[in-house]
């Protein structure tokens, strides 16, 4: 290779857009799921693509609907997102039944998916179920082998691994029950901590913990906080960081999102995925 050929293919190597793919259920109300992952990556100016798992009615107050997606389709979506455009990164988010993770899983292994962040979704905000219980056993056998990182709240480290999960002791043993399963990097959110000050993540890569901490903001605006953490690890990873760098990024990301939140709707409102990105194509911007 020339000289000149190696400062084009390195121009190249840098000029290209970063991508990343999100496997999840769409929500309707545009505050987590698909519509929340995708605003995540454009706000990291990430180029974002998705796969459908399941359609939802739902809004701040509730999940009125599910219509699940074809097995086939699921595939197809992936398959043809991944054929063409490819991706640095991808998560999963609302799978639904344990068909729907072990297809998912499969064809993660098969199109050589890397960068994989797991938001094991269980539970809507509103308290309804988007996890069957069988599925949560294809997840910890068939999907967090192949996650780069896990992001479960307390509720959901507990259901992945059957211990209680109330304090930040027991975070650190439920981590390190899921970095035995085959994760290399695990989140476990610490927002359902009682009478903590600070909002307190733990960080746990098999050799060390890192307490990530921030001033907890009292809001009922959090739907869709764990999709959007999720995502914006994604996006980070698609922009090669290194984990812990991603992790830390998103933190620092849904803590803007929650604090500058829109009021929106009845119940849980969305946060705000434009935190931090300034435009000038929104309201107010001057003329061209």
């Amino acid at each position: 290779m020339t000289n000149l050929e190696a400062r084009q293919a390195g121009h190249t190597r840098q000029a290209r857009q970063a991508r990343a793919l999100t496997i999840a259920g769409s929500d309707s109300g545009g505050g987590a799921g698909i519509q929340a992952d995708l605003k995540t990556f454009m706000a990291f100016g990430v180029f974002g693509m998705s796969a459908i798992t399941a359609l939802t009615a739902q809004n701040t107050v509730g999940v009125q609907g599910i219509s699940p997606v074809p097995l086939d389709f699921i595939e197809q979506q992936l398959e043809s997102v991944i054929g063409d455009i490819g991706t640095d990164a991808a998560k999963t988010g609302m799978l639904g039944t344990a068909a729907v993770v072990e297809r998912v899983a499969a064809c993660i292994e098969r199109l050589h998916i890397p960068n994989l962040v797991v938001d094991p979704v269980m539970v809507a905000k509103s308290g309804d179920v988007l996890l069957a219980e069988d599925a949560r056993h294809a997840v910890r056998v068939r999907l967090l082998p192949l996650a780069t990182v896990v992001t479960p709240n307390l509720p959901e480290a507990e259901a992945l691994t059957g211990l209680p999960v109330r304090n930040l002791e027991e975070m650190r043993a439920a981590a390190a029950a899921l970095h035995g399963l085959g994760v290399r990097w695990i989140v476990v959110k610490g927002g359902h901590l009682p009478e903590a000050d600070d909002a307190i993540d733990l960080v746990y890569d098999g050799s060390g913990f890192e307490e990530l901490r921030s001033p907890r903001t009292h809001s009922r605006n959090t739907h869709g906080t764990g999709c959007t953490f999720s995502a914006a690890i994604a996006a980070g990873l698609a922009l090669g960081r290194e984990p812990r760098e991603a992790i830390r990024v998103a933190k620092q990301y849904i803590s803007a999102a929650i604090a500058s939140a829109p009021r929106l709707g009845h119940g849980h409102g969305p946060t705000n995925h434009l935190a931090g990105v300034s435009s000038r194509w929104g309201a107010g911007a001057g003329s061209a």
